[in-house]
């Protein structure tokens, strides 16, 4: 069985999701905002979700089709958010998915977790290419991608249904030789 490596930085610690996080998710993730910024999160979001999605992860990381990463403050060793690659092997591009708790916005966490993961994919992965998107009304995601190196590739109008509402959705990506730049 291979075990998915811990990733480190200056200020956080990329590692694996445990069962016993579950209820962090679910406070963090199930917030309003949050959910309302994400193409999966669901609100309200019940604990039993948050225990499933992170009782999936060892076997999509065995498959070599999705790797996710809590999001964890080293000095305090508390979880402030998510991270994860959603993989497509036979092409070898991955999708990148975040999200942040509300109490650790605008300090550059995203920015932060988003550089390493972006290296993993792309040193240990072997990845080619590594693209994401964000609804148009949360620019905050946009600078994220940019602050990473990533480059706006498309914009859909009224492309994703969220909660009744049709939303616009700005695509972004970045492929490995432009990474190394």
């Amino acid at each position: 069985m291979i075990q998915q490596p811990i990733l480190k930085t200056q200020r956080l610690l990329l590692r694996p999701f445990v069962l016993d996080d579950a209820p962090i998710v679910q406070q963090l993730a199930g917030d309003r905002d949050i959910a309302a910024m994400t193409l999966s999160i669901p609100h309200p979001y019940p604990l039993h979700v948050a225990e499933e999605w992170i009782k999936t992860h060892a076997a999509r990381f065995e498959q070599g089709t999705e790797v996710n990463y809590a999001i964890v403050l080293q000095n305090q060793n508390r979880l402030c958010g998510a991270i994860g690659l959603g993989i497509d092997p036979v092409n070898r591009h991955a999708e990148l998915g975040y999200w942040i708790g509300k109490p650790n916005w605008g300090k550059g966490i995203c920015t932060e977790a988003g550089e390493a993961i972006l290296q993993y994919g792309f040193e240990q992965l072997e990845l080619h290419r590594i693209h994401s998107t964000h609804f148009a009304c949360n620019p905050a995601s946009g600078r994220v991608m940019q602050k990473i190196g990533m480059h706006q590739e498309g914009y859909r109008p009224q492309y994703f249904l969220k909660w009744g509402e049709f939303k616009d959705i700005v695509q972004y990506g970045i492929v490995k030789r432009d990474w190394q730049a």
